[in-house]
């Protein structure tokens, strides 16, 4: 695991350490019998028209870019990415490294609620402990992220169990051929490959077009990171992407329509 990845994943343990206590497959169930289904998730990263899927991201700052769009509203950035025909939106929820929070991601899914139609969100966080599933959930998130190498075989298994017993789908980021291994072992139905060396903070698509072919046929595939142009797009589809997931790119995009489009042109 890299510096920069152990530096977060650290303070994240700390941040929910309070929050921390025993979430029984009940609770996770009933939380999730009282609210409203999500949108699946893994549904709409397979478009019925066979067209690329893309995933939105709203993300205010990153280690790697700095700021971003640190002014900018989750629900009125969400209505833009709707609007443009977004497949699924993910929402960044860590407030230190990101500038997100878990207030974003329920404004987004209230907005959806109140005025559909509604597109399924991703909670983009550093998970490690079911709590925050049931945040997510209680949040109208309709995924997870799971992050391989940041975390036990004990703890993927946690997650993805709590996930499941939430009904929200769970991706399952990648960076390397064991981890990729590590993701199928634990039966990942969702797998995207960072393209980002969080090390060196350095992006290489070719890792999208190296590991993507290794993928089951049944898993499908995300590349996610690096992804800025018609090109980037056409690169991922052809190393057998089913999605890409853009954050970057479209927040800084003055016609994130156009982007999206461009992205899934032959």
């Amino acid at each position: 695991m890299s510096d920069k990845l152990t530096e977060i994943m650290a303070w994240k343990r700390h941040e929910i350490a309070a929050l921390v206590r025993p979430v029984a497959e009940s609770e996770l169930a009933a939380a999730s019998a009282a609210r409203p289904a999500p949108p699946s998730f893994r549904a709409a990263l397979r478009p019925a028209d066979g067209q690329l899927a893309v995933i939105a991201e709203i993300k205010r700052r990153s280690p790697s870019a700095g700021p971003i769009a640190t002014a900018v509203s989750a629900p009125d950035q969400a209505q833009r990415y709707r609007a443009a025909g977004a497949s699924a939106l993910s929402v960044l929820t860590d407030e230190k490294y990101f500038g997100g929070s878990l207030a974003d991601l329920t404004a987004v899914t209230a907005l959806f609620h109140r005025d559909p139609p509604a597109v399924p969100c991703l909670r983009k966080d550093f998970m490690v402990h079911p709590i925050q599933v049931l945040q997510a959930r209680q949040a109208g998130a309709s995924a997870i992220l799971i992050i391989v190498r940041a975390l036990t075989d004990d703890e993927i298994k946690s997650l993805h169990t709590a996930a499941i017993a939430a009904g929200l789908d769970a991706l399952f980021e990648i960076h390397h051929e064991a981890e990729l291994d590590r993701a199928v072992a634990h039966g990942a139905k969702i797998i995207g490959v960072n393209n980002r060396d969080l090390a060196r903070f350095t992006t290489d698509l070719a890792l999208s077009e190296r590991l993507i072919p290794l993928f089951p046929r049944e898993v499908i595939a995300v590349s996610e990171s690096g992804i800025f142009t018609a090109v980037d797009g056409a690169r991922a589809r052809a190393a057998g992407a089913h999605a890409v997931l853009v954050g970057e790119a479209l927040m800084k995009a003055p016609d994130p329509a156009a982007l999206m489009a461009a992205f899934r042109a032959p």
